[in-house]
């Protein structure tokens, strides 16, 4: 088996375990674990768990002016990103919640254009503006369809927006200071100062868990969580993308919906709506645009 086929199969195996995490992640919410209390949960052994590969990592110095970096980094990176994600998903449905998270290149673009004045193709605006046409509908569609979602799910959808933003956000903050250092150097460090910032919302809700009485298919559904949708996931995108393009790992994102909805549908914890599946429609036209290159001359 060649090396590519084995990135490849890296970047599905990070998809596949991100596409069940929505579903996964949601059973153990709110009843056995809170919200921040499950991201302080994950932040605490994402930690743990870099620091100690980091043994087997380069010993690297951080220059002094690039700490404030890295902390900015895991204001985005970890808290804002993390902290939204799950309270969003604890209201909304995983289906929307997947199909929302697929906006994250077409955010990126935005603030590419926005902070790096990256210039922008006819093709590219048309691409952005479909896409948030297409995330406004899901958003919007929580106001109506609450049979799964629950009273709270077009916020559910926006918090679930505002971590598709704030990761695309983190990823062009990034953008230059990752290629500085080691990867694990550079997780493992704004896991830290993720960690400190997570606390505050989190802690009280991990005090108030009742470990006696959460049965041991959540454990599974906590360990999972931990273990694969945090760390996996990380190490296998990482070879992934030592070996293939990025722009060719990118496009795994587009498996996450699919592997959401099966997953969610066939466990019976969402259902599929028309609103949903023209809305994932649209927004897969606007990512498409914006990752196309395009043969207009940019303006």
């Amino acid at each position: 088996m060649s090396k590519r086929t084995v990135a490849i199969l890296a970047a599905l195996a990070a998809a596949v375990i991100y596409g069940m995490n929505y579903t996964i992640a949601k059973a153990a919410m709110p009843v056995y674990v809170q919200p921040y209390g499950f991201i302080v949960l994950r932040v605490v052994f994402a930690t743990a768990f870099f620091w100690l590969l980091s043994i087997w990592a380069p010993k690297e110095k951080i220059d002094r002016k690039d700490y404030l970096k890295f902390m900015l980094a895991a204001v985005f990176g970890v808290a804002v990103n993390m902290l939204a994600f799950f309270k969003g998903l604890n209201y909304t449905t995983p289906i929307s919640a997947s199909i929302i998270m697929v906006t994250s290149p077409i955010m990126v673009l935005l603030f590419s254009r926005i902070l790096l004045k990256e210039h922008l193709s006819l093709q590219k605006i048309v691409g952005i503006f479909l896409g948030l046409i297409g995330t406004l509908i899901v958003i919007f569609s929580g106001a109506t369809d609450l049979s799964l979602g629950g009273e709270h799910a077009m916020l559910g959808n926006l918090l679930v927006y505002t971590n598709a933003s704030s990761y695309a956000l983190y990823l062009v903050i990034v953008s230059k200071i990752v290629k500085k250092y080691h990867p694990l150097t550079f997780v493992k460090w704004i896991y830290t100062f993720g960690l400190l910032m997570v606390l505050p919302f989190g802690l009280g809700e991990v005090l108030a868990m009742k470990p006696a009485e959460i049965p041991d298919l959540i454990w599974l559904n906590i360990g999972y969580v931990l273990l694969f949708a945090t760390c996996g996931t990380y190490l296998f995108n990482l070879f992934a993308v030592r070996t293939l393009k990025a722009s060719t790992v990118g496009v795994f994102i587009y498996l996450q919906p699919l592997v959401a909805g099966v997953f969610a549908v066939a466990v019976g914890a969402d259902k599929l709506s028309i609103i949903k599946i023209g809305a994932a429609i649209v927004i897969f036209i606007g990512v498409y645009l914006v990752t196309k290159k395009p043969k207009e001359t940019p303006m």
